[in-house]
């Protein structure tokens, strides 16, 4: 059903050893889960392992943990400002003479944290007073090498390109969200049918591929962890959150829309053989779905075919082979946490890791259920432990599952793109429920007493007959 959702290197990671850290009370929060990264800390702790020197760089896991989860206990742009004076502290670049060896060592790593940094979370700098304390600490160390400089303005060239790439998400993109309700006669706008527009399985799957990674592209990181943020009650301020899931929250809203989409499609025509042919063809759809790796559109067709003004038509079933329907159920059967599913999305995700084309590469999850795997680690476990320490080991599990999802979402659609199709699945009218139900009734009679009152009502409300 419908689910409702309130740079390359510069240098070579690794170091000899962390960088100073504060003494802690805490024996657990002494046993390393990455290099010199400790399961737990205060959050003073945890932005020093952030903090290069000309000796240490901290783990690309680390960063990438950290800078994900961090926003739940201190706003970016002031993680940010806190990084770079601890730079400028710690490298002593406000002295009136600089020990020019020491910051050739240093130099190159803090770019390659700014370059992490940006291309991870380039939303973090879309304000431009975030930009400032970067270029204050470049500008300090500028002097012993102009080439700083010059990295700084590339860095930040691609991550103005970024940005703009990531911008509001394109009216071609937003479709149409509202239902509509059904009409004795529909307007030729709405008569207009998928199998019109689109009768090859593979290429409609292709052109659903094109939709789902259009839209991932647009899903920051750390919409995941801002979904569930709550106010840290430790934290000195509230970091402001509101709109920053609209990404996250659109792809759900896609993914809904996909459902009614299909249910519209097979509810709509008014021949029995026309419905079952609308199914079967949307049967090979989900089937090459999963041949490609896009559980989401397959799931969503599933769901779609699924919702009970769809199940009920009994006598349109009857003509549909449904051998290979209950295929698919049976891969996105919720039974077992989804077990099925899951080995299916490990093995597209091997075949990934292993590809050597981007047809090979793609992998879409199920959405709704990686979000809700989220929410479960995020309420399974507390951000911080009894003594106050932030619980970074939850973070790491938590940075696995969006880490893995970031390197997903980057794959480039092989499938060329066919306008029409993609138009018409953002833009073709589908039925509210009450419309499904009625479109459905009008199909196949209603069967018990139950449907009988229910056809009644809808007929009263939705065409406004007595």
């Amino acid at each position: 059903m419908p689910w409702t959702l309130s740079a390359s290197d510069m240098v070579t990671p690794g170091s000899p050893g962390p960088p100073p850290t504060e003494p802690t009370d805490s024996k657990q929060a002494e046993q390393p889960l990455l290099d010199g990264a400790p399961s737990s800390a205060s959050l003073d702790t945890l932005i020093q392992h952030l903090v290069p020197t000309a000796d240490y760089y901290p783990e690309k896991a680390y960063i990438f943990t950290f800078l994900l989860s961090s926003r739940l206990f201190i706003e970016p742009q002031e993680l940010l400002a806190r990084v770079c004076r601890l730079c400028i502290e710690q490298q002593q670049l406000d002295k009136p003479v600089l020990d020019k060896a020491r910051v050739r060592k240093f130099g190159p790593k803090l770019l390659q944290l700014l370059a992490e940094w940006t291309e991870t979370f380039p939303r973090d700098f879309q304000e431009e007073s975030a930009i400032g304390p970067v270029k204050d600490v470049v500008g300090r160390i500028a002097p012993c090498d102009e080439t700083y400089r010059r990295r700084l303005h590339q860095l930040l060239q691609a991550l103005h390109q970024k940005l703009a790439a990531l911008g509001p998400v394109p009216e071609s993109l937003l479709g149409s969200d509202k239902p509509i309700s059904y009409r004795t006669k529909p307007p030729a706008s709405i008569h207009r049918e998928l199998l019109s527009i689109c009768s090859d399985p593979y290429v409609l799957a292709q052109q659903l591929t094109h939709v789902e990674l259009a839209r991932l592209r647009h899903i920051g990181p750390e919409e995941f962890v801002q979904a569930f943020v709550n106010k840290d009650p430790l934290a000195s301020t509230k970091p402001c959150f509101s709109d920053k899931t609209k990404n996250l929250e659109a792809y759900v809203k896609w993914f809904n829309r996909l459902c009614y989409l299909v249910a519209t499609e097979i509810c709509m025509p008014s021949k029995k053989k026309r419905r079952a042919q609308v199914i079967e063809f949307l049967i090979d759809v989900a089937r090459e779905c999963f041949n490609i790796g896009n559980f989401n559109s397959l799931m969503a067709i599933v769901s779609g075919m699924n919702m009970s003004p769809v199940s009920r038509l009994k006598k349109t079933w009857a003509k549909v082979k449904t051998a290979k329907f209950f295929i698919l159920e049976h891969q996105m059967d919720p039974t077992g946490n989804f077990c099925n599913y899951r080995t299916a999305l490990r093995g597209a995700a091997h075949r990934s890791l292993t590809a050597h084309s981007s047809r090979e590469k793609i992998v879409i999850p199920f959405f709704s259920l990686l979000i809700k795997d989220i929410y479960f680690l995020n309420e399974g476990c507390a951000n911080r432990l009894p003594n106050g320490h932030i619980n970074f080991e939850k973070f790491l599990e938590l940075a696995k599952q969006v880490g893995e999802f970031i390197t997903w979402k980057q794959v480039e659609c092989p499938f060329e793109q066919d306008p029409s199709i993609t138009h018409y699945l953002y833009t073709a009218p589908v039925f509210s429920e009450d419309g499904l139900y009625l479109a459905s009734y009008e199909s196949e009679s209603p069967e018990n007493h139950t449907e009988k009152e229910r056809w009644k009502s809808l007929r009263s409300s939705i065409l406004g007959k007595t």
